[in-house]
């Protein structure tokens, strides 16, 4: 196995991610922050940050799938939400409870960090995600 994950015993306990993922492979992966837009760049589900992160998952698990990886490979999630507040948590984890099983999202997730910013690069844009796997 390529990579493996794990959260060792004397860490915050529960967390919807695990803490730590170690690798052994060759070929590095990044996929660029996705946000929620269709192929064409229409967006999808404006206003609503739980859509916005199904969405982008999905798109990430395009771009996982077009390098030959699944989130079984991925060694870190960074998330970026914009005018982040702890009580947007339950959207957001809607976002990715929604989506988990369509896109092989394991539960707990890989490593993650969810990081709060003023805006992205586009006014309706309310998450972008980045992925790092790593193949033989």
């Amino acid at each position: 196995m390529t990579v493996q994950h794990l959260s060792p015993e004397g860490m915050l306990q529960p967390v919807p991610y695990h803490h730590v993922a170690v690798g052994t492979g060759t070929k590095h992966v990044h996929v660029s922050g996705q946000i929620a837009r269709q192929a064409d760049g229409a967006p999808v589900a404006p206003g609503d940050l739980a859509g916005q992160v199904a969405q982008a998952l999905r798109n990430t698990a395009i771009g996982l799938t077009g390098a030959g990886a699944t989130f079984a490979d991925v060694l870190r999630l960074t998330f970026y939400v914009t005018q982040w507040a702890p009580e947007k948590i339950g959207d957001f984890m809607a976002g990715v409870e929604a989506v988990a099983g369509e896109i092989g999202l394991p539960t707990p997730m890989p490593p993650a960090s969810l990081i709060g910013v003023e805006y992205l690069f586009e006014p309706d844009v309310l998450v972008e995600v980045e992925a790092t796997a790593l193949l033989d």
